[in-house]
């Protein structure tokens, strides 16, 4: 994904410069409007020829520009790690992984568990078996390594930051057995490149009452934040600037009314201590 929003970026840099417009880019290589929008912002694979039809109308005449950009298009095509899984993967969460892994920073904020980032491979078991109700041990062995395997490109040298705000709900709901849960909350005061906060119940009431959601930035400029809200039957996305601007709101006022990561790490300590 990564991949396809840096030819995507470069593909409408070209089209602007030029002053084409979407609708005129997308005649020239057969498609509709919005299929260059999608091209543009990396959401979209991209056929070779339809790249090369595009560099000629933007006027690319130099051999190397085309040759990096060629080159960028065949390395953008290339299948994730999660195709892999396509055949137990939601196509929204087979999307959003990719949006994740080319993410920048995200922030987030739990209500009910720790965010899948974050879990141990007990926590993630059990949370899993309690959420399916059917199929069997080979098949939960591989929604395991799917979180394990979205840990591993996520925590990568170089790879995004996590700002996460769990509300306290989330340390004392006990997932597995009482030794799973207490050597989850250890990990989370193991983890590196991410902030903790935990938003106590005396914080009262507040703007992401209704639920969880995570805030997606990008490290190219001309992509705008993405909002996540999961739920039983998906998840929704909002990019629109006032849509995302809502949960940026809200996500500023979690942090503020949260504890801070110095002491919300103390109080994780202090219930992994607690714990049996």
């Amino acid at each position: 994904m990564t991949g396809r929003m840096q030819l995507g970026s470069q593909l409408r840099r070209l089209r602007e410069d030029r002053g084409i417009s979407r609708a005129e880019a997308g005649y020239a290589i057969r498609a509709s409007e919005s299929k260059i929008s999608r091209l543009e912002l990396g959401r979209v694979g991209s056929k070779t020829r339809d790249v090369q039809d595009l560099l000629a109308l933007y006027g690319v005449t130099d051999d190397a520009q085309i040759t990096e950009i060629m080159n960028l298009a065949a390395e953008a095509n290339k299948p994730g790690w999660w195709q892999a899984y396509n055949d137990l993967l939601p196509s929204w969460l087979a999307t959003y992984l990719g949006l994740e892994e080319a993410a920048s920073r995200l922030r987030s904020y739990s209500v009910q568990f720790i965010p899948e980032l974050l879990q141990t491979e007990e926590y993630a078991r059990a949370l899993l078996a309690s959420a399916r109700s059917r199929g069997g041990h080979e098949e939960l062995d591989r929604h395991v390594e799917i979180t394990l395997r979205r840990q591993r490109a996520f925590f990568r040298p170089g790879g995004p930051r996590l700002w996460a705000v769990l509300d306290e709900a989330v340390l004392h709901r006990t997932v597995g057995d009482p030794g799973t849960h207490r050597d989850q909350l250890r990990h989370l005061l193991t983890l590196k490149g991410v902030t903790l906060q935990v938003l106590p119940f005396s914080a009262g009431e507040h703007p992401a009452q209704s639920g969880g959601f995570t805030l997606l930035r990008f490290p190219q400029a001309e992509l705008g934040d993405i909002a996540y809200v999961q739920s039983l039957a998906g998840s929704t996305h909002h990019e629109k600037i006032e849509e995302v601007d809502v949960h940026l709101q809200a996500m500023e006022h979690l942090c503020v009314a949260a504890h801070t990561p110095e002491y919300s790490a103390k109080l994780i300590a202090d219930l992994a201590r607690a714990r049996p």
